[in-house]
């Protein structure tokens, strides 16, 4: 099976930072399986949207894109359920 890049977006790399380092870890290693399965059970295709994905890491919500043809993950966002999908 094809293996994927992860990628972070720069303002998803500093609010990750921003975590407590038990959070960073838990995302870190949740994120990391993305590049095995892109879309593994439990991710959430978000509406009205053509390519973002979410994945839940406890109070945490991971909003990422999958780029197939060049095998890239891009992580867009890191944040609190309650600021996940704020602009």
């Amino acid at each position: 099976m094809r293996e994927y890049k992860v990628l972070f977006k720069s303002s998803a790399d500093r609010a990750l930072k921003k975590l407590s380092q038990d959070v960073q870890r838990r995302i870190v290693g949740e994120v990391a399986t993305l590049a095995h399965d892109p879309r593994p059970a439990g991710v959430v295709k978000l509406a009205g949207y053509e390519n973002l994905w979410r994945i839940r890491v406890g109070n945490y919500r991971v909003v990422y894109e999958i780029h197939d043809n060049r095998l890239v993950v891009l992580v867009l966002r890191v944040a609190h359920c309650k600021d996940a999908y704020r602009h």
